[in-house]
């Protein structure tokens, strides 16, 4: 009888005993209705020929843990309006995977879907174009031209023209040539990448954005016909900008046409990006390539961008991004985190902005810019956003509505510093961050749970993993019940499907442990 006992025992994962792990065995099917539960990630919106009803688009994705990667999907519907001003939506019976699939962009009119294929090595980053019924065009951009096109939320740029003959967007500048060396030394004029007898030195450091932007190179305009399939670089635009959010100025029947694209400028040094709206930044203008003073977009003039200098268009602001024009084409309304880039705050509270856009096809110097302007229960779990400047919005969470089904009450503090509750309160936590905030904190709760369950992404570089470890180990040796978890491809945001769905999993058996 013992000895099965023993046996029994081999079969648990180290540290866990029988009634632990059933308990992982409940909440993780519980977890899993949640983790399935499909995301909407972007929707677009398109007027039928009839003009009475219109057409809607959604990308929709879904966690697949096996693959630790996410589905993406394409569903459609029809949006009908009754007599009686209710809404109908009438939907496609089924989504339509998209696998391998990078981003999509459907063009203005609904009529052509852009599809891009980044390469995870070094083959060459796949275009289609296609229609309602098949694929109408398929190229293959060589990484010598450039590399991946850009589908995060700062650099993202794609933007069909309204002709829909021609995309614009931002992708990695092509590999830098690195010298070639050989047992005589440097070789002049380089060598094939297979030739046995030299090989390539590492050549110059390029810095990067940081966090999820380590090891890619600077993003840079281009413009590709999608009858020919030629891709052209945007010229005019120097290296010290990183480029991205390009969309095309409205066009004027015998003028050039432009592009306007938000750039960050880096002469001295790259600072990290991601969650920083603390970045200057500002919005540019540029001649388009493919244009000829008579708007021919199939005839290509080498330099047509050479002699015109990209042009500034908000000097006078700290910030500008997310550029949109109006559908009649005279406004230029966009989004700056001037608050932000001001006063030094990570994440401020953001201003609205429109400018007047001439509509005789000359580009501005300059524009005039105008402004648009709890009781604590048990058991309870007391949710804290980072930051510090962020906040807690009143939206779903799979993660927290899974936390709450399984008998938690949740205490989501937005403390003095959040986004959202003026700019004064706001302004009040720089130089304060770790008192102020931790003192709200306390305000809303009676007590303090010590024991202590850590999710550190390796790959952190915000806050270094290091950090974490040490506090582990500092409150251990306080006789402080902890638990540590490092996810070795992770950065600060620990939101690898795999990663996400473990780390929640092991939160509610946590707390399920100690909340009794």
């Amino acid at each position: 009888m013992e000895g099965s006992k023993v046996d029994s025992g081999k079969d648990l994962p180290l540290g866990l005993d029988a009634a632990t792990e059933e308990e992982y065995t409940l909440q993780s099917k519980l977890l899993q209705e949640f983790t399935s539960i499909s995301n909407i990630d972007k929707a677009w919106t398109f007027n039928s020929g009839s003009g009475i009803n219109s057409q809607a688009m959604f990308l929709v994705s879904q966690p697949n843990l096996l693959a630790n990667k996410r589905r993406k999907f394409i569903l459609s519907t029809e949006i009908s309006k009754e007599s009686t001003a209710s809404v109908n939506f009438r939907w496609a019976p089924f989504p339509v995977e998209m696998t391998g699939v990078s981003i999509i962009v459907p063009s203005p009119s609904g009529e052509k879907l852009l599809v891009v294929r980044n390469p995870e090595n070094e083959s060459p980053c796949q275009i289609e174009i296609w229609s309602s019924s098949q694929l109408e065009k398929e190229y293959h951009v060589p990484q010598s031209v450039h590399g991946s096109i850009y589908t995060d939320g700062w650099f993202e740029g794609i933007s069909w023209n309204s002709d829909e003959t021609l995309i614009a967007y931002a992708a990695e500048e092509p590999s830098p040539t690195k010298p070639t060396f050989n047992d005589l030394g440097y070789k002049k004029g380089g060598s094939p990448d297979k030739d046995f007898g030299s090989w390539k030195g590492q050549g110059d450091w390029e810095e990067d954005w940081g966090e999820t932007y380590a090891g890619k190179r600077q993003p840079v305009l281009f413009v590709i016909n999608i009858n020919s399939g030629e891709v052209q670089a945007v010229k005019g635009i120097g290296r010290s900008l990183s480029v991205g959010q390009v969309v095309w100025a409205p066009s004027i029947r015998g003028s050039d046409q432009y592009l306007v694209f938000v750039g960050w400028s880096s002469d001295t040094r790259k600072l990290g990006i991601k969650y920083c709206y603390n970045r200057p930044c500002a919005l540019y203008a540029v001649r388009a390539p493919f244009y000829g003073a008579e708007g021919n977009t199939e005839d290509l003039k080498d330099g047509s961008t050479e002699d015109v200098p990209v042009v500034k268009l908000t000097p006078s602001i700290s910030s500008a991004f997310f550029p949109r024009f109006s559908p009649d084409g005279k406004f230029l309304v966009f989004l700056s985190a001037r608050s932000a880039v001001d006063s030094g705050a990570h994440s401020a509270t953001n201003s609205l902005h429109r400018t007047e856009w001439a509509t005789d096809g000359k580009l501005p110097s300059s524009l005039k810019i105008v402004d648009v302007i709890n009781d604590a229960c048990e058991p309870l779990i007391v949710v804290l956003h980072g930051g510090p400047h962020a906040v807690s919005v009143t939206s779903f969470s799979k993660s927290l509505a899974f936390l709450s089904s399984i008998g938690f009450n949740l205490l989501i503090v937005n403390y003095r510093g959040s986004l959202g509750f003026g700019e004064e309160a706001l302004q009040s936590l720089p130089g304060k961050v770790g008192t102020q905030d931790v003192n709200d904190v306390l305000t809303a709760i009676n007590h303090v749970k010590t024991p202590t369950i850590f999710l550190l992404g390796a790959k952190d570089l915000r806050v270094p993993i290091s950090t974490g470890l040490q506090y582990a180990r500092a409150l251990k040796e306080k006789g402080v019940d902890v638990k540590t978890i490092v996810f070795p491809d992770d950065v600060h945001e620990i939101e690898r499907p795999r990663s996400d769905f473990e780390s929640f999993l092991n939160i509610g058996v946590w707390f399920k442990k100690y909340c009794k």
